[in-house]
């Protein structure tokens, strides 16, 4: 919703929060790895919960007045009102809010643990991450994957491969990176989105 405000000043201050959104998550991943908070036997969720943390932590989030949440609950108008309604919302790893000018700004994360060796969990960050995006069951957000065996490349290798076994080779991810407060991050352009992945290593 942007009001009677220059659509054009709204369009610029979004994307400076998304900026901000993902360079949180990467001071939280440098946090983490300091504090050794995060070991490869943890799930998606336990992760995600430790990196929430440290972003409170953050006193730069303050000053952005970035407020964020884990396992956050989408909202779908298109479902009807009745009992246990609410567990059938789609819900996502962590939400960022913050306000300007009496508008709400939102950006989510989509979080997969990925293993170099393990094709399931490929597929998994394919079919429940990217195609979420796509589909627009999520939206406006990036994709992490937590590396919990192998290497960046070698894990974006398979995905690609996987991704190309679909016969979507224009969608595979773009193996030369963007850097975002000095940490790497890559893009794959699908029919109506480009989506931001980035790849923690907690190996």
């Amino acid at each position: 919703m942007t009001g009677g405000f220059n659509p054009v000043y709204v369009a610029v201050f979004k994307q400076e929060f998304n900026s901000r959104c993902m360079q949180l998550v990467i001071n939280a991943y440098h946090s983490a790895i300091s504090a050794k908070s995060i070991t490869p036997v943890l799930e998606e969720e336990d992760i995600t919960a430790v990196l929430s943390k440290f972003i409170d932590d953050n006193p730069v989030r303050l000053d952005w007045g970035i407020v964020n949440n884990t396992e956050d609950r989408l909202r779908n108008d298109k479902i009807t009102v009745a009992k246990g309604f609410a567990k059938k919302s789609a819900r996502i790893d962590l939400r960022f809010t913050t306000i300007n000018a009496s508008t709400e700004h939102r950006y989510y994360m989509e979080a997969k643990n990925l293993k170099e060796s393990d094709s399931a969990l490929k597929r998994r960050y394919i079919v429940t991450g990217i195609d979420n995006y796509v589909s627009t069951k999520y939206n406006d957000g990036f994709l992490v994957g937590y590396l919990l065996e192998g290497n960046v490349m070698n894990n974006v290798d398979g995905l690609n491969k996987l991704l190309v076994k679909d016969n979507r080779n224009v969608e595979v991810i773009n193996i030369s990176p963007t850097q975002i407060s000095g940490y790497n991050y890559y893009v794959s352009d699908h029919t109506t989105i480009k989506i931001k992945h980035l790849f923690f290593d907690f190996n």
